[in-house]
């Protein structure tokens, strides 16, 4: 009779778990593009690839060797990623926790008082302990126990989640390889920046010099009677346009000071630099390698793969809810109403097990919901894989072709900084002569300065785009 009992529950239970196994929804799979060009617009097919090198031996400036270490010390967006990587961590042992049994243990003391006619009170009343004794009243009751808790992870729910964990926190470690590569990028970018404003000033204090020096003859050739008022006056002009130049950059070179100092984590203080031969720094020769070695050296597509693992490990997860549980909990210990009787064996032994199997069966839409939040942050993620490797390539492309063209950029304003410079000289000694007027020797200085200003900019966009290059690359965080 009994056992026929059992085979009807169990019957119904498996009945039960049919049921709610059944009409669960299917998975959309993201089935990522992982493919890229075979070579960049230059059609180059050689390996060698500049990201390999050591940020510390790509550049060479000293200067900016302690400055980027100064940066990677004390830089407060890299220290909040680092925190970053340990709150991933901590998930990990949050998760690994569930897998393993809760044990605990519970001491606890009460009393209770039953009325005399109930039925436990009419029981307890007729209860001897010993012969000649009654059970107390009121009753106390004192318990000492361990008890444990498991939920077996049959459907690999749990393994699942923890393995999301370990795949966020190498996420995260990616993550902070990223901002490393990114912040020694803009230390070295703001510190070219800071170079070319040096010089910029620098040829603006000279012009000044000059457009003085030509103030001073328009001057003497009005008391002469060979020039006018309006020459002078718009030589005057000249001087005082080219001093507020002056000011405008030492500006720019104060923010521009500021913001290495806010990369550093530090408040505003002189930079120390190398303000001489900007012009003749050569940029670093670019090997860019092939495309397919972004998805090993970038940080971020690498990132941005590993978010997607954990996206399909999180879809695994939220499909498991759909599954019964099979969770097991037990109690062992000992309980008594005295604390004499309290550790007697095996009167006051106490112990319980329990298997229990449960899982959804009617209204399942909150885990309905769930698993489509979850496929569609999968699809997302799969997107946006896809995407920063688009990206990757697009941004290498651009600053490869930008390297190229700077390149043919400076030689042609080298070539037009000293026909002007040479012009300046001409064109002074016509004006003396009297052979040419003040205003072909005012644009000639104008066209001068700005020529010699441009030239200080390209150089500067030359060392940035190689910087950026080798930053596209994934070059700097190794």
């Amino acid at each position: 009779m009994y056992k026929l009992r059992i085979y009807q529950y169990t019957g119904l239970l498996s009945i039960c778990v049919v049921i709610a196994s059944c009409k669960i929804p299917a998975v959309t799979s993201a089935n990522e593009n992982r493919t890229v060009p075979g070579a960049y617009d230059n059609n180059s097919q050689d390996t060698t690839n500049i990201s390999a090198i050591q940020w510390r031996k790509f550049f060479t400036d000293q200067y900016l060797v302690n400055l980027i270490d100064t940066a990677l010390q004390n830089n407060q967006e890299l220290k909040i990623t680092l925190q970053e990587i340990e709150i991933a961590r901590n998930d990990i042992r949050s998760r690994q926790g569930a897998l393993l049994p809760t044990v605990g243990v519970r001491a606890g003391a009460g009393v209770e008082k039953v009325g005399r006619y109930t039925s436990q009170g009419a029981g307890d009343a007729s209860t001897e302990i010993t012969p000649g004794k009654e059970v107390p009243d009121p009753l106390m009751d004192y318990t000492v126990a361990a008890y444990a808790n498991w939920e077996v992870d049959i459907w690999k729910k749990l393994h699942n989640a923890k393995k999301a964990a370990v795949t966020r926190y190498l996420s995260t470690v990616e993550g902070k390889n990223f901002v490393l590569t990114n912040l020694i990028a803009e230390v070295a970018n703001s510190y070219y920046e800071l170079l070319a404003l040096d010089n910029q000033l620098e040829i603006v204090k000279q012009n000044i010099e000059l457009q003085k020096s030509a103030l001073e003859i328009v001057k003497i050739q009005k008391e002469a009677a060979r020039a006018t008022e309006l020459a002078v006056q718009k030589f005057q002009a000249e001087v005082l346009k080219s001093q507020s130049l002056e000011f405008d950059i030492r500006q720019q070179i104060k923010e521009t000071e500021n913001k290495i100092n806010f990369l550093l984590g530090q408040y505003p203080q002189e930079i120390p630099r190398d303000k001489s031969g900007f012009l003749s720094r050569v940029p670093q020769m670019v090997s860019s390698g092939i495309p397919s070695q972004l998805l090993a050296n970038r940080p971020d597509i690498k990132q941005a793969e590993l978010e997607l693992v954990a996206a399909k490990l999180d879809v695994k997860v939220a499909r498991a809810e759909f599954y019964p549980s099979f969770g097991i909990s037990g109690a062992v210990g000992f309980q008594a109403f005295n604390p004499s009787y309290l550790f007697r064996f095996p009167e006051s032994l106490l112990y319980s097990l329990t298997g229990d199997l449960a899982g959804p069966l009617i209204n399942r839409n909150a885990i309905k919901a769930e698993f489509y939040n979850a496929n569609s942050r999968q699809l997302q993620a799969m997107y946006n894989y896809e995407r920063t490797i688009l990206n990757a390539y697009l941004e290498v492309a651009n600053q490869l072709s930008n390297i190229s063209n700077l390149e043919k950029s400076y030689a042609l304003k080298s070539q037009q900084v000293d026909a002007l410079t040479r012009s300046i000289n001409i064109a002074n000694d016509l004006f003396k002569s009297a052979r040419a007027d003040y205003f072909e020797v005012l644009m000639t200085q104008r066209d001068a300065l700005e020529s010699k200003l441009e030239l200080i900019e390209t150089k500067k966009e030359q060392l940035n785009a190689v910087v950026n290059v080798y930053r596209d690359l994934g070059g700097g965080w190794k």
